[in-house]
């Protein structure tokens, strides 16, 4: 006859770790909404390029001031642009990085360290 694994007592606390589910699925929520208002500007030679995007990530805008526009140097405006752009989405890593830590850190499963 096979042996059953005995439960702890009290029912191995698994109603707790049910609201702490709930707490962090909340919590995930809250951040996740927070994000979806926050918006990221950059900008490079010296405002000649103006970014704005959204924490999805998404370009938003894009504003190019005129004397930043050389025909005879396409190659220039491309990397302001590129510069720009590069520099708005680490913003919005660090955002979404920001509103997500700590999330986990509350929770307490046996046998895992979270946080």
């Amino acid at each position: 006859m096979a042996k059953r694994a005995k439960m702890p007592a009290g029912g191995g606390g698994g109603g707790d770790l049910m609201k702490q589910i709930q707490q962090m699925q909340s919590k995930l929520a809250e951040a996740q909404a927070k994000l979806d208002d926050m918006e990221f500007e950059a900008t490079s030679g010296g405002g000649a390029v103006h970014v704005l995007l959204t924490a999805h990530p998404a370009l938003k805008t894009i504003t190019i001031q005129p004397d930043a526009v050389d025909p005879d140097d396409v190659e220039m405006l491309q990397d302001l642009i590129m510069a720009a752009m590069n520099d708005g989405l680490e913003q919005v890593r660090s955002g979404q990085m920001q509103q997500l830590a700590g999330l986990a850190g509350g929770l307490k499963i046996p046998g895992m360290d979270l946080g």
